[in-house]
């Protein structure tokens, strides 16, 4: 049994067996969807789909994984569907930068969820909705400008990212990225966001909280948005980063898990990610999916959004590019 000891508890790392091993196979300079497909067949998950997109700048792989759940829609259940989104430019920038860069945590966070789950199923340990793992692998994608330090940048646009990791079957989604480029967040360990639902910033769910709590035995953190970290990337306005962006191509409620750090890091730096900050990002997730599916968890209140939206209207427009 494993304990990592910090500056603030000592907690079992339940998950950090699965957050290395995928870690270990994503820090290749040869690594591609296809072989991220075949180590997870080989761990007993079958639903699984690789497509690879070119853009102007490269191609990347996108991969999508479903995990069926007991009571999930896939066997004709009720039970709700959760996204989880694995955001990001780039696991790599080669040849700019040799291994693995901080960029990649989103990805080895929802991948090791998948893993996860395929090894409690194993034991016996089923969900009960489905669960839907979105994410690309690309180990050679570019960098770009952005202040207060640079970021990943990505071989295919926004709007092609969203239409290959936002399905419609999506009830919910979390959206995990590397969030440690800012200075408004100076917290080591992962964050959450307030709930976005079709333009409006809902109030952070008190159940996510409460799972937060209870997974990581701090307090709970939470990193604040700004209205342009809702629109659409490519309309001017400055971004946080792209962890909000799916929001901007579903009705679904989504939620920003955030990995995050006291100082600034560049998203393209190499050296710079914590197993063990991606472990509990990674199992708060593990934990909103198993109460999400049994109908104990809610990212948000629909009668709030219904009030919200009878005396302001649709705020979808924030999804959109505008005029």
């Amino acid at each position: 049994m494993l304990f990592i000891t910090d500056n603030t508890t000592t907690k079992e790392n339940g998950m950090l067996k699965q957050v290395l091993e995928m870690y270990e196979l994503l820090d290749d300079a040869g690594v591609s969807g296809k072989k991220v497909e075949e180590f997870l067949r080989g761990r007993g998950l079958t639903d699984i789909r690789v497509e690879t997109i070119k853009g102007e700048k490269g191609s990347t792989d996108f991969i999508q994984i479903t995990v069926p759940g007991s009571s999930g829609k896939k066997s004709g259940g009720k039970a709700p569907t959760l996204g989880l989104i694995g955001r990001l430019g780039g696991i790599g920038a080669r040849p700019e930068r040799i291994g693995i860069v901080s960029d990649a945590d989103g990805a080895v966070a929802v991948l090791a969820c998948a893993l996860k789950l395929a090894d409690m199923a194993k034991r016996g340990d089923t969900l009960p909705g489905d669960i839907i793992i979105s994410t690309h692998i690309c180990p050679d994608a570019p960098t770009q400008p952005h202040e207060p330090v640079p970021f990943m940048g990505s071989p295919v646009d926004m709007q092609t990212m969203n239409s290959h990791e936002v399905v419609p079957e999506m009830d919910a989604i979390i959206s995990v990225d590397t969030t440690k480029g800012n200075r408004v967040i100076n917290h080591r360990g992962f964050a959450i966001s307030p709930t976005v639902k079709s333009g409006y910033i809902m109030r952070t769910s008190e159940d996510l909280l409460d799972i937060m709590e209870w997974s990581t035995g701090l307090v709970p953190a939470v990193f604040p948005l700004a209205t342009g970290d809702i629109t659409p990337y490519g309309n001017g306005v400055y971004h946080l980063n792209s962890i909000l962006q799916p929001s901007t191509a579903t009705d679904a409620p989504v939620v920003g898990v955030a990995i995050t750090t006291v100082r600034p890091v560049p998203g393209c730096g190499t050296g710079a990610s914590r197993e063990t900050d991606i472990e509990e990002a990674s199992r708060f997730c593990l934990e909103v999916a198993k109460a999400y599916g049994a109908g104990s968890c809610g990212f948000y209140d629909a009668d709030e959004f219904a009030l919200l939206e009878k005396r302001y209207g649709s705020m979808k427009q924030l999804q959109t590019f505008g005029l």
